[in-house]
């Protein structure tokens, strides 16, 4: 426990020893507060070293250049790109599910789809983790998308956000506060398909000032009403404007996040949104199996 500054400067140190000591006995003594004893054994994955710094990203000669050019924006230079601070990430555990569950046994690249409804920047940051890692990222551009109304349903920009929404395994939304614009576009069901349920979801919010956590936490919710996984952890970025470099820098091509604590949170929950994705995906149609929908289509028979 801690004890005002104050306080302990004032006790002289034989009373400040047996003042802390009471303390101490008086803590023991009101038991395990923090439940200890019920935790699990926490065992470590093995850790490979092979995969520390590997990348499984798409190359330009294996995928179609017009898938590239209209749904990468995030992409680098290669010189860059072989060197920025995404490609010094340890990322052994998941880069190592990567290539043996999927890539080894020729299965599909996870198939993420990235919307953002305020600073891109952050999400082409998240893109950048995902991409290196394996997946096949897609970043919705919402420019031209209609306000949501009931007869829009054609327009292109819709159409493809819903093919996209089809396509994936799983989502990344960064901070789309305005659910009325460009989440509302995904129906919870479209006749008998549903264009998000057993989708994972990451989300992840910036600030232009303190901290909050409303944007996440509202998504969270969100998320769960769209029959989505969201993952446990998330990312809120504060004073975001404080967090990236300037356009011009020449440090890794500008328009950066700088290191922080929260720089290695994001990481954290795009590496989390793989393991999930990698674990949930074989299941997919399992976890849309419902005993009120079964009970539903026997009554239309």
């Amino acid at each position: 426990m801690k004890f005002p500054g104050i306080l302990k400067r004032r006790l002289i140190p034989a009373t400040r020893l047996r003042f802390t000591g009471h303390m101490q006995t008086i803590i023991r003594n009101m038991g395990d507060l923090n439940n200890t004893e019920a935790m699990r054994e926490h065992v470590k994955p093995a850790h490979d070293s092979t995969y520390e710094f590997k990348s499984f990203a798409i190359r330009p000669c294996d995928e179609d250049q017009d898938i590239r050019k209209r749904y990468r924006p995030f992409l680098l230079s290669d010189e860059i790109s072989e060197s920025d601070w995404v490609s010094k990430l340890e990322l052994a555990t998941a880069a190592k599910m990567v290539d043996t569950e999927l890539l080894v046994q020729n299965k599909d690249r996870l198939k993420i789809l990235v919307l953002y409804g305020s600073l891109r920047l952050l999400a082409y940051e998240a893109s950048r983790i995902l991409f290196r890692l394996g997946c096949d990222v897609r970043v919705y551009d919402p420019a031209g998308l209609p306000v949501k109304d009931d007869e829009q349903h054609d327009h292109p920009k819709v159409r493809e956000l819903r093919e996209l929404s089809k396509w994936s395994d799983g989502h990344v939304w960064i901070s789309p506060e305005q659910h009325g614009n460009l989440i509302d576009w995904i129906p919870l069901s479209t006749g008998s398909v549903r264009p998000t349920q057993g989708r994972t979801l990451a989300i992840a919010q910036v600030n232009g000032g303190s901290q909050s956590f409303n944007a996440v936490n509202s998504l969270r919710i969100l998320g769960r009403w769209m029959r989505m996984f969201t993952i446990p952890n998330q990312s809120s970025i504060p004073q975001a404007w404080t967090h990236f470099t300037d356009a011009n820098d020449p440090v890794d091509g500008g328009n950066r996040l700088k290191p922080s604590s929260n720089r290695d949170r994001l990481v954290d929950c795009m590496e989390e949104l793989v393991k999930y994705t990698i674990v949930m995906r074989p299941h997919f149609d399992l976890f849309g199996d419902r005993f009120s929908e079964r009970e539903e289509a026997k009554v239309k028979k």
